[in-house]
């Protein structure tokens, strides 16, 4: 079995370098919700130098709440403003030689593409427009996954390592009970369920049909890098190779 290992990049975290050397894909911010040009330029190198597929991690304009306030913006400004994100990042990979493989929405924005089809289709018109052969990233089941589809692009369902689920398939609200997996047993459990035979517990018991083919592991928690090489380990005992 393959499966990639993503993590979000140049958003302050302090281990950043160290988190690209176990992850395959690396998602980086793109100056709207964390980072500037220059933790774009460093996090580029840094994806070089360990041989990691790069993405463009575009949000809602929202610094003061790193990307997690709800929005409700017209859809050719959403379109805009992942052109100009994409584009920024984009243009700093050709300068050093690297090539953007995907995008993956940040935060609300991501939250909110995944059930409001208006938006998606702003996101997934964006994506086309700026490159077609741009991957989409979005969470598995999505409607963010669907428009991506229509547009004709290729697509990526994604699961969470460390988040807990609905019996919908969302994720959990950052705001209620269980939503974050603090214990490292019970995310690695629950990432190899979702590996290895496509389903998820529920916070209220169900079990969620889920298609993982990139599993997203947050690079900011205080544990982030235990939690990355535990991980890691635990996929290597599966024999399952991690690989963009």
């Amino acid at each position: 079995m393959k499966i990639d290992l993503n993590a979000d990049l140049g958003e302050g975290a302090s281990g950043d370098q160290q988190l690209l050397q176990l992850v395959s894909s690396a998602n980086i911010a793109c100056g709207f919700h964390a980072g500037d040009a220059l933790t774009m330029l460093q996090s580029v190198r840094w994806a070089k130098q360990y041989g990691v597929s790069i993405g463009a991690h575009p949000s809602f304009p929202d610094r003061q709440n790193f990307g997690r306030t709800a929005m409700t913006l017209p859809p050719e400004e959403v379109y805009a403003q992942q052109l100009y994100q994409i584009g920024a990042l984009q243009q700093i990979a050709v300068s050093e030689g690297m090539t953007l493989a995907h995008v993956k929405p940040h935060g609300m924005l991501y939250n909110q593409a995944a059930v409001e089809p208006q938006l998606a289709d702003a996101i997934a018109a964006a994506i086309h427009a700026a490159n077609p052969s741009l991957v989409l990233v979005g969470l598995a089941g999505s409607e963010l996954i669907t428009a991506g589809q229509r547009y004709g692009l290729v697509t990526r369902e994604e699961v969470f390592a460390d988040r807990g689920y609905t019996a919908s398939g969302q994720l959990v609200a950052r705001s209620q009970p269980g939503a974050l997996l603090s214990d490292s047993a019970q995310a690695i459990a629950q990432t190899l369920s979702m590996v290895k035979h496509g389903e998820v517990r529920a916070i209220s018991g169900e079990t969620v049909k889920v298609n993982a083919q990139t599993v997203c592991l947050h690079g900011d928690g205080e544990h982030a890098l235990e939690f990355a090489r535990h991980l890691r380990d635990a996929f290597s005992r599966e024999k399952i190779d991690v690989t963009a």
